[in-house]
């Protein structure tokens, strides 16, 4: 496989950077734990393999030069993040009913990974850069979703295990809030970004 080196230092470096998938999976991790945010993180794989499937197929091109359609889906998403951050920064302490509280679902990291900005511009970016098996168009596009389905579960399951280790914050309430503001607002901060890189 030619460029297999060059594809994956990129891989690791666009998909590990913070985002919105990426700091929702920290927060999670540091308020639920590992074991009961596992369903958002398979949530949000799943959701991202749809979006390289849906990046090589050229259809989000085509759906996007619709007249009307980009306004439409900027504000679906946009409303969805602002959701999503006002529920991480308003997240009780961990002490108070941590047993009824629950972690975010399947469904949740699936729709996070279908409307994130920057997992379509970096899908974006190395379908387009990168050629892992040349003049085999459909063998590249699997082999490039394959390598790229490794690096982001690999990274995810990272960023998750990270969040996980703050969860001693999240048991005093000043220390709760504070830190949850701040995953809240770089959440935001990452979405802007992209939307903004795109």
């Amino acid at each position: 496989m030619e460029g297999l080196s060059g594809f994956l230092l990129a891989a690791v470096a666009l998909a590990g950077s913070p985002g919105p998938a990426t700091l929702s999976l920290a927060a999670s991790g540091a308020a639920f734990g590992v074991r009961r945010v596992a369903g958002y993180l398979v949530g949000i794989g799943v959701g991202m393999v749809a979006v390289m499937a849906i990046t090589a197929s050229g259809v989000i091109g085509l759906m996007l030069a619709l007249p009307g359609v980009a306004p439409v889906v900027t504000v679906a998403a946009a409303a969805y993040f602002l959701w999503l951050a006002w529920r991480i920064a308003m997240a009780p302490p961990l002490t108070e009913g941590n047993a009824q509280r629950q972690p975010p679902s399947f469904g949740a990291g699936f729709t996070l990974s279908l409307i994130n900005p920057k997992g379509y511009a970096a899908m974006a970016a190395l379908f387009s850069s990168f050629v892992l098996l040349r003049d085999r168009v459909t063998a590249d596009a699997v082999a490039k979703i394959a390598v790229l389905t490794v690096v982001i579960t690999a990274v995810n399951v990272l960023w998750l295990i990270s969040g996980a280790a703050l969860t001693r914050f999240f048991r005093d309430p000043r220390t709760n809030r504070i830190v949850n503001v701040a995953f809240a607002i770089l959440l935001l901060a990452s979405v802007v970004l992209a939307v903004t890189a795109a």
